[in-house]
């Protein structure tokens, strides 16, 4: 394939092996440096300087440091006020004990969490929220990620009206992104390299094989799929080499994207830069911000350690809408990232369509799995099967790099097993040692959970069941053949949603009185345009190129709910974040296209539980009209902080401005919090706890009156409202209400926790619906 002409403008840039080791220069003595974020008191700024900038570089805060000036990486100064620098430990130290200096955190690397959808979430054409939000043409979207293949159809402009007059942004111009990549549609593409330099001390020109733009140029495709699946323009013919054919088209498809590269291929995310990135975005004046992108270390930071935590708080107090994904180390309990409760957290369900194959076995035996292979069939071709892992070890078992014997793999089907390296990977470490096809088998850790991959020889994926099926069959049978048939597209697959085996699942890590994820969306087997450096399977190997691709994750399920946030915006222009999180949430459905309770993936035949799925799979066809919304503002923001044990100055630190907690002789909590679930935690067994909720009334009709009902999976405890109806009216458009839940038993259920729901209804088609969920702990 002939390079595209832009490619002359490409700038090559070494991205090294990740490592734990220190980089980046040392300081006085050989000291090692690395990244430190720190928060500073903007208002301690001398007026003799003109900027936060000057002052951080001067030798006058230095010396408040006792050490030289500073080169600061990142200047913050709207959603967070400090800087970024690499300095040594010590001079951290030193900094950290300055007057003006709030606190301190290192910086850390986070991950990437890696079409028939918008008619799945319930839009349609020339009804209902789509046409009454104009398809969302007023409202800019801020994707945080691995920045954008400007030519794809999905950024077409045709047919936008002009950009609103209040945005701000630009266009970085670089390698590979001239200023005219930015149109109507993709009205700003900034990147943040700052801070990802610093920590893998790159130099400007090199490279490790990968190609990379020190451009907003997407060179991963991460960033070009999630920007469009939220706001791509509708493009026709699409599909992924003739998978999911049809329309393209992104949940928001007439929302303006602004694209910010704070990710790097191979490389993942720097916190400074994703701080800066949300700096940024919000001071260009965007409406949503979607950030698929979590983890760290592993381990849950508080909120004033958490820059996505504070740099979304930031961007919420200004009134813009911030999703987040919820990660994808499920089925395991308490993996869900991203917990603060002014995100939105989401999670990934199926939609009513699959990429069916069929394994047939040389006794006759038919198995079910999935795959996107699209190159030469085996035409029902009856090969050799074969197991490395039976006789080969661990890495054989998992077809790692240079596990299997050529001599024994050759022209065979070859069973691998999922996990340590990427699906696609092993395909090609079969190929490489001649096998013909693979079956990749899922282990415990996956289940049944089954997602599609543009395999690059004929492969096809498989649950655990069949996959231990598959290779008792190839160790027990003399000479096991097999042959692999690929079924296309399917559509109306049920049921759907289902949760996929990888979302992430609560209860939530850090507080659990805020129920997450707080939903689910669309995140498996997503098409959405790609970019045009790599292959559809990201291997540098893969030589095809794609205009649109299929993936799964989180990383594909938050985009559609900053689309769905975009349209809301659009359609209700003076909804706060929080109001906008409410209707997606007290909306969404927790029954599948069957009409029975949504299952999870991971163990079918299970039904899934709010940890799950949070309040349910968003319905975008109901949350145009919730009726009622769970409002917050900063002030609860705050309360909620000091009710869960924050000291003022941690507060402070996210918050920017100084605030008082109360004293109080009752334990921390978080209940209390008007969000729109209610978590409620026992720590001990017979007990009561009652929360409060304000509703506040948002339906057509100014008056109204609701009444309430409460259903609950066991009678472990028993929930009581008060009062016994809401009555709206044009003069009184909030009403408070009581939730209190008591045990009914000396001692915690073996069942715990217990689950159910409180629905309000006014009897003219508005049901709001919050999960209940009750949990006992043996103690604070």
């Amino acid at each position: 394939m002939a390079a595209a002409p832009h490619c002359l403008l490409l700038l090559l840039v070494l991205i090294p092996t990740l490592s734990r080791g220190v980089v980046g220069g040392s300081g006085a003595g050989g000291e090692a440096r690395k990244t430190y974020i720190f928060r500073v008191d903007h208002s301690a700024k001398p007026s003799v300087f003109p900027s936060h900038a000057h002052w951080y570089s001067s030798a006058a805060f230095a010396s408040g440091a006792d050490g030289a000036p500073l080169e600061p990486l990142h200047v913050y100064d709207t959603v967070f006020h400090g800087f970024a620098a690499s300095v040594p430990a010590s001079r951290a130290d030193a900094l950290r004990r300055h007057p003006a200096v709030l606190a301190a955190f290192e910086d850390q690397v986070r991950t990437l969490h890696t079409t028939r959808s918008p008619q799945f979430l319930g839009l349609r054409a020339r009804l209902g929220l789509w046409s009454l939000a104009d398809y969302g043409s007023d409202v800019v979207v801020g994707v945080l990620d691995t920045g954008v293949w400007p030519e794809r159809r999905s950024l077409s402009d045709r047919n936008l009206p002009p950009v609103p007059s209040r945005w701000r942004g630009g266009c970085d111009a670089g390698p590979g992104f001239p200023a005219s990549s930015c149109n109507r549609k993709l009205v700003g593409a900034r990147f943040f390299s700052q801070g990802h330099a610093a920590h893998y001390g790159l130099a400007a020109t090199a490279s490790n094989g990968s190609v990379e733009f020190m451009s907003p140029r997407d060179a991963d495709g991460h960033g070009t799929h999630t920007a469009t699946t939220a706001a791509g323009s509708v493009a026709y013919d699409a599909s992924m080499e003739g998978y999911a054919p049809g329309v393209a088209k992104g949940v928001a498809p007439k929302a303006r994207v602004a694209a910010y590269k704070v990710c790097w291929k191979g490389a993942g995310c720097l916190d400074s830069d994703i701080l800066a990135g949300f700096d940024r975005a919000v001071a260009d004046g965007v409406d949503v911000i979607s950030v698929s992108i979590g983890g760290g270390n592993g381990v849950a930071s508080p909120f004033y350690l958490d820059p996505i935590a504070i740099g979304a708080y930031g961007a919420v107090s200004r009134g813009v809408f911030v999703a987040t994904s919820a990660g994808n180390e499920g089925p395991t309990a308490m993996s869900v990232t991203n917990l603060a409760p002014w995100l939105a957290t989401v999670g990934a369900g199926t939609i009513d369509r699959n990429f069916p194959a069929e394994i047939v076995l040389g006794d006759g035996r038919r198995m079910s799995g999935v795959s996107l292979y699209s190159g030469k069939p085996l035409t029902n071709t009856m090969l050799p099967l074969f197991y490395p892992g039976r006789s080969g070890g661990l890495s054989a078992s998992l077809c790692m790099e240079n596990s299997i014997d050529p001599s024994v793999v050759s022209g065979k089907i070859v069973i691998c097993d999922r996990g340590s390296s990427p699906r696609v990977a092993k395909g090609m470490v079969v190929k490489d040692a001649g096998g013909v096809a693979m079956v990749l088998a899922n282990g415990a850790a996956n289940g049944e959970g089954l997602v599609g991959d543009a395999h690059v020889l004929p492969a096809c994926s498989v649950g655990e069941n069949e996959g231990d099926t598959l290779k008792a069959y190839a160790a027990n049978t003399t000479n096991p053949t097999a042959t692999i048939n690929f079924k296309g597209t399917v559509i109306g697959v049920k049921p759907a949603p289902v949760v996929a085996s990888f979302s992430a699942r609560g209860p939530n890590g850090l507080v659990p009185e805020i129920l997450k994820p707080d939903f689910i969306a669309p995140g498996v087997n997503i098409l959405a345009a790609w970019t045009g450096a790599t292959g559809p399977t990201g291997l540098e190997s893969d030589p095809r190129r794609t205009e649109f691709n299929i993936l799964s994750g989180t990383s594909m399920a938050c985009p559609h709910a900053s689309g769905a946030a975009a349209l809301l915006r659009s359609a209700h222009p003076g909804w706060s974040p929080a109001a906008v999180r409410s209707a997606l949430m007290t909306t969404a459905v927790a029954t599948d296209n069957r009409g029975e309770a949504v299952g999870d993936e991971a163990e079918p035949g299970r039904v899934a539980t709010p940890f799950d799925y949070g309040a349910g799979h968003i319905n975008l066809g109901k949350a145009l009209d919730p009726g009622l919304v769970y409002d917050i503002g900063d002030d609860d923001y705050v309360a909620f902080m000091c009710s869960i044990g924050y000291e003022a100055n941690a507060i402070e630190v996210i918050t920017h401005k100084p605030v008082a907690c109360p004293a109080t002789s009752r334990n921390p909590s978080g209940s209390d919090l008007n969000y729109p679930s209610i978590s409620v935690v026992f720590y001990g067994g017979n007990q009561s706890k009652t929360v409060i909720r304000t509703a506040t009334n948002v339906g057509a009709a100014a008056s109204a009156t609701y009444k309430p009902r409460v259903e609950m999976a066991s009678s472990a405890v028993s929930v009581t409202i008060k009062p016994e109806k809401l009555v709206f009216s044009p003069t009184s458009k909030t009403q408070r209400f009581a939730v209190t839940v008591a045990s009914s038993s000396s001692s915690p259920p073996a069942s715990a926790p217990v689950y159910g729901h409180l629905v309000w209804s006014d009897g003219g088609g508005h049901d709001v619906r919050s999960p209940i969920v009750v949990t006992w702990l043996q103690s604070m």
